[in-house]
């Protein structure tokens, strides 16, 4: 076991002015952001997703086990199974699974069981949360605060991808069993996201709609508190 090896922390303070420069550039920039269901077929630089990639691997994880790993897809051929696959998925869920409280919730996302931006975009990028580690002697080891880690890697990859001038959707048909089976992957690894990248289409339009405002999600102290507690 590695023992505990400080470093000095690289960090330097900012202005205030500027602090809050960047913070309302960066709502202006983020604010914009809309998840894509129609995507352009231009090419985009693989090097940009491994730039997100890398840029997600930065998020905090439990322990530091860092337990994600991301499969980018361009490959017609497993793009199509992936659709495929997803679409069987997405019909049962739709006729079945979902009860009507959640199909009206849906409703103003004009969303249904067609996903055609699974062979539209230029890459799939299929994030996996890995339960443990194994080594290369097949010794196994706990990850730590898996489901947390992965979400926070996951929003930064978001992000990311936006800052750098691409759309994505954050997709999710349930079961998603199917992407270990077609991508072959281990079985320490299980499905947490698809994320569809490219460019927007010329055409694509999204839904209207309005994000709660500051005061709807943020509270201070005991603001807000339950009458019940």
């Amino acid at each position: 076991m590695s023992e505990y090896r400080p470093i000095p922390l690289q960090f330097e303070r900012q202005e205030q002015e500027l602090m809050r420069l960047r913070a309302d550039e960066l709502l202006q920039q983020l604010g914009s952001r809309r998840s894509v269901r129609s995507f352009s077929s231009d090419p985009v630089a693989e090097e940009l997703i491994d730039r997100a990639i890398e840029i997600a691997s930065t998020a905090p994880s439990g322990a530091h086990r860092q337990p994600w790993h991301f499969v980018v897809v361009d490959d017609p051929q497993l793009k199509k199974q992936i659709r495929d696959a997803a679409e069987k998925e997405e019909q049962r869920s739709y006729e079945s699974r979902m009860p009507e409280e959640w199909l009206d919730a849906l409703r103003p996302l004009g969303t249904d069981a067609v996903k055609p931006f699974l062979i539209d975009a230029p890459y799939l990028v299929i994030l996996f949360a890995e339960t443990h580690q194994v080594a290369a002697d097949g010794t196994r080891s706990r990850n730590y605060y898996v489901s947390e880690s992965v979400g926070i890697a996951a929003g930064m990859f978001i992000a990311a991808l936006h800052l750098v001038g691409l759309a994505t959707l954050t997709h999710t048909p349930s079961p998603m069993g199917f992407l270990r089976a077609i991508l072959q992957r281990p079985a320490n690894e299980r499905p947490y996201l698809i994320f569809p990248i490219g460019y927007p289409a010329a055409d694509c339009q999204v839904p209207d709609l309005q994000r709660k405002a500051l005061d709807q999600v943020r509270s201070r102290n005991l603001e807000g508190r339950s009458e019940e507690s």
